[in-house]
């Protein structure tokens, strides 16, 4: 436990921050599981919508600083070839 008052409340601080970009995280990956369960399935037209949302929530998660600009790129350029490989 911190000693000085503003070490504590960086701590609460940093726990709070901590789950907003947990959440972020499990929202962008889950528009991934998504899109590739489409994907798998073989429906063109569904999977097409969910390519949009997994890339608008990428996109919100690297404009939020949870992830990089690269790594962002590099995901959404992933799950474009899965979309034009169909």
């Amino acid at each position: 436990m911190p000693n000085i008052k503003s070490a504590a409340k960086r701590v609460k601080v940093i726990e709070k921050k901590t789950l907003r970009n947990n959440m972020i995280k499990s929202e962008y990956r889950t528009a991934i599981k998504k899109f590739e369960a489409e994907v798998a399935a073989g429906n063109k037209k569904e999977a097409e919508e969910l390519l949009k949302a997994a890339t608008k929530k990428i996109d919100g998660a690297c404009s939020k600083g949870v992830i990089k600009l690269n790594t962002a790129s590099r995901k959404k350029s992933s799950l474009a070839k899965k979309f034009n490989a169909m």
